[in-house]
């Protein structure tokens, strides 16, 4: 005869396998988002120069062959996202050493033997960055497998990354950033190993990835400080019933510390060769992103907070300005809160300051220097990355815990973060623009009224604009226009002779300048959209 805690026991096995399984076809759900309308967002200013400087060339060479007051078909613009004829590797190299510093090198170089192999296409640009995001599933399970010793919460926390609408978002995207958060994930997992194997052999594979985060992305380093910081605190906290100065004592012999920090020097010194690119052109580094300097206040830095953290379970934007974007996230927001809390009263001190660490070094670094400094860094979701598996990472353990003991409200959170994550991911696959599109976000709308008139073969003419990032989305546009299509990029001060002023001519983002010198013609602009900030050309008739 069967008893009640037998019936108990087997509904909860055949629970526990029935989620196994949900969360699988979940998984192999978000994996699928990756590779849907590769080519369907418009291509943002930023994929334009990964490709450029991919390709082995400079912003110079694009802005000297472009801006001649020329006629030029809208595909033509996309030679300058092929491999340069006679470029190597050190091409790819120079570009980025004399015209982006700040921007290592791992990425560019890799993408460049991509584009070899496999072309320049929006698709096949962006595939590459979709494969390094696949990467980090398997390396997720680990960490969350080392970290809890559960593979129910490693296959909940893979889930949640694979179907997270950020991670999805910028998988899709052509830049280092799915890179970045791959080497986050596997960095943080290869340093718990050595923590707790003390060979060796992991501590040089730490120092490895080390290089290899670095060499990524810059801000790979407030990983490193989350590491260091877990590193010394929980040296401290291990030995904390000592008096204080028996606590130094230990510390100072502490094998783990000297492995660490023996292992972090490695991975500088692999890096070395791009530190000394960065002091020897540190003032373009600094011009470069002299953008994150400005400072707009701290209700704006919140609302940014608040949606950048909420992105890895929701992403349906109903205006910066309308509470209900902030109060369909409160959810999300408490949960993350509940899920620290809880990570924080539930695991060892092994466990939960990695976690809590991770999320807190990255976030409080950018944030405090916003507040104290002024800047807008924190709230550039993509320089959050290093904090986000660990947001992950805690939702799961503590989602898992408690279905585990069979909480209906948990199957009911986690029901709402897979549906909120499909819907969010759903939308954006469909869509052309989306908000991490930044400075190109109304391209789509530019394409869609210029190419209505495509059979007048209509003319788009600018200039370099006045903060000079015209040049990155006049080639982000060619990929969309129609090939009847013309551009006239204009020199300052512009040479409108070869302008037929019988044409379909639309003004795109112009300066004040040129503004000027179309006022000069007697000619009146006539606002399209004010938003993609185009206009239309009226010839003095």
């Amino acid at each position: 005869m069967v008893t009640t805690s037998e019936t108990r026991d087997l509904s909860r096995s055949n629970y526990a396998t029935g989620l196994q399984w949900f969360l699988i076809v979940m998984l192999l759900l978000g994996i699928a988002f990756r590779f849907i309308h590769l080519d369907r967002k418009v291509y943002w200013h930023d994929e334009v120069y990964t490709s450029m400087r991919a390709a082995g060339y400079m912003r110079q060479d694009l802005d000297q062959a472009l801006f001649q007051n020329q006629l030029i078909p809208a595909p033509a613009l996309q030679k300058f996202q092929q491999i340069k004829p006679g470029s190597t590797v050190a091409d790819t190299l120079q570009s980025l050493k004399l015209e982006d510093p700040q921007h290592p090198p791992l990425y560019f170089v890799t993408a460049r033997f991509w584009m070899q192999q496999f072309g320049s296409s929006m698709t096949a640009s962006r595939l590459l960055p979709v494969l390094f995001s696949l990467l980090g599933l398997p390396l997720m399970y680990g960490l969350a497998k080392a970290l809890f010793e559960s593979r129910s919460t490693a296959l909940l926390a893979t889930t949640l990354l694979a179907l997270s609408p950020f991670d999805v978002l910028f998988a899709q995207t052509a830049r280092q950033y799915s890179l970045l958060t791959t080497m986050v994930i596997g960095s943080s997992w290869l340093l718990l190993r050595a923590m707790r194997g003390a060979s060796w052999q992991r501590w040089l594979g730490y120092g490895l990835s080390v290089a290899i985060g670095l060499y990524t992305h810059p801000f790979f380093a407030l990983t490193m400080l989350a590491h260091a910081a877990y590193t010394l605190v929980l040296a401290w906290v291990e030995v904390s019933q000592k008096p204080w100065i028996d606590r130094l004592k230990a510390m100072v012999s502490d094998r783990r510390i000297w492995a660490f920090g023996i292992a972090s020097l490695l991975g500088l010194l692999l890096y070395g060769p791009w530190i000394q690119v960065l002091l020897q052109h540190h003032e373009r580094a600094i011009a470069t992103t002299d953008w994150t300097k400005f400072s707009p206040g701290l209700v704006y830095l919140i609302k940014l907070w608040i949606l950048s953290f909420t992105s890895l379970f929701f992403d349906l934007d109903f205006g910066f300005d309308n509470p209900i974007t902030f109060l369909l996230r409160l959810p999300f927001l408490i949960l993350i809160i509940a899920a620290f809390y809880f990570v924080y009263r539930r695991t060892a001190p092994s466990t939960h300051l990695l976690i809590l660490l991770s999320a807190a070094i990255p976030f409080l670094t950018l944030a405090t220097a916003d507040l104290c400094f002024g800047g807008k860094r924190s709230a550039v979701s993509r320089y959050l990355i290093s904090c986000y598996p660990a947001i992950q990472l805690a939702v799961a353990y503590f989602l898992q815990t408690k279905l585990a003991i069979g909480k209906v409200w948990a199957r009911g959170i986690l029901l709402l973060c897979l549906v909120s994550s499909i819907l969010s991911c759903g939308v954006s696959a469909i869509a052309e623009t989306w908000w991490n599109k930044d400075l190109s976000y109304f391209n789509a709308e530019v394409i869609h009224t210029v190419n209505a008139v495509a059979d007048r073969s209509p003319i788009l003419l600018s200039d370099m604009g006045d903060d000079f990032t015209n040049t990155g989305d006049l080639v982000a546009l060619s990929y969309g226009l129609d090939a009847r299509v013309r551009l006239f990029p204009v020199s300052n001060p512009p040479d409108f002779s070869p302008l037929p002023n019988s044409a379909d001519c639309f003004v795109f983002r112009p300066s004040a300048a040129l503004k000027g010198a179309i006022a000069q013609q007697g000619w009146q602009l006539q606002p399209e959209s004010e938003k993609a900030r185009l206009w239309r050309l009226q010839f003095d008739k």
